[in-house]
């Protein structure tokens, strides 16, 4: 007798604005031969691009925050959010042109949307009308000093395959890795971007703390979840400190 596969359930979402995280590595070198005033103007147009972008946040626009990143992966991460992907293809080619450009390349690119599951919505109410679903789905970046930011996707592995769960499955453990996190109210604030269709994992991850240590404890609390032991597969974590005009300026300098 034919069997019919066995489909579960797909978890529904709301999705808000899109997230582009552009990690860029200056060429030190070039940039140290060229001349006081070819590095004056590179400098001033990317404190341009920095306060047009800033503009955009403070007008509800869409969000930013720039970074200055640890370790030798990156030296710089723009994180950047707009209501659409044209709006971050514009920023791309917007700071292409700028002469700063001329001396970075970039090292990692991550596109996403910002998510949250539709069970966060109240039945019956437009979620675009619940200003705590707005808030989740258009978020301000918070004004906390680091960042760190890593790729996740679910395991599809023989019997640790996390999309032939039952929705109560995944709902219950999801419901104990939320759990967690939970804990860190106050300490850490996450923003879920995903990326299934957009990017090479299925969701973006990024956290803001004023403690980097709080990046450590949280991530390897999960680790023992459930949800993550079993099911989670983790790409590159990237670590940065907040630069505000002042710090770009002082990274940038070379007397």
């Amino acid at each position: 007798m034919h069997q019919e596969p066995v489909r579960h359930e797909a978890v529904e979402t709301l999705e808000g604005w899109y997230v582009w995280h552009d990690f860029r590595r200056i060429d030190w070198v070039r940039w140290k031969e060229a001349p006081v005033a070819t590095r004056t103007a590179a400098t001033a147009a990317l404190i341009s691009f920095h306060r047009e972008n800033l503009e955009h946040r403070a007008r509800r626009q869409g969000s930013y925050a720039a970074f200055a990143v640890a370790g030798s992966e990156a030296d710089l991460l723009f994180l950047h959010l707009r209501p659409t992907i044209q709006e971050l293809n514009d920023l791309k080619f917007q700071l292409a042109k700028t002469p700063f450009a001329d001396y970075t390349f970039p090292v990692y690119s991550y596109i996403s949307v910002v998510e949250l599951s539709a069970y966060l919505a109240k039945p019956g109410v437009d979620p675009m009308a619940d200003p705590y679903v707005v808030s989740r789905l258009q978020p301000a970046l918070p004004d906390m000093q680091y960042v760190c930011f890593y790729p996740m996707s679910k395991r599809r592995q023989g019997s640790d395959n996390w999309y032939m769960l039952p929705m109560e499955e995944r709902r219950r453990l999801m419901k104990s890795h939320g759990q967690i996190g939970r804990q860190y109210a106050g300490k850490v604030v996450q923003m879920i971007s995903g990326s299934v269709g957009l990017d090479d994992w299925e969701w973006g991850v990024t956290l803001f703390a004023d403690d980097p240590l709080h990046f450590k404890k949280l991530v390897y609390e999960m680790r023992f979840d459930e949800a993550s032991a079993r099911y989670a597969d983790f790409g590159p974590f990237y670590v940065g400190v907040r630069q505000s005009e002042h710090d770009l300026r002082r990274l940038l300098a070379c007397t």
